[in-house]
């Protein structure tokens, strides 16, 4: 089964700049889909796979700061190759 998944992180402290990146290139890393913008990042692949890295990246994360938020939308579905039709 895919999925997609749509994560906002924010770290609640000043330094959040170092720890988004750091999130980033982990997921990058991972061999998954991943695309990126302005407001969120996505990630798309195998439930199981998609569910393991981002238990282990999001554990990480919050380890490496004091306060922070994540965000996530899923959806039963690969919608990496998503494009408008209008």
């Amino acid at each position: 089964m895919d999925i997609s998944v749509a994560l906002t992180f924010s770290p609640l402290q000043d330094d959040f700049e170092e720890h988004i990146i750091r999130f980033i290139q982990n997921l990058r890393a991972s061999g998954l889909t991943v695309l990126e913008n302005p407001l969120s990042t996505q990630v798309y692949g195998e439930y199981d796979a998609v569910m393991a890295v981002l238990h282990t990246e999001i554990k990480t994360a919050f380890e490496l700061m004091d306060k922070g938020l994540m965000y996530l939308k899923m959806v039963k579905t690969d919608r990496s190759t998503y494009e408008p039709h209008f």
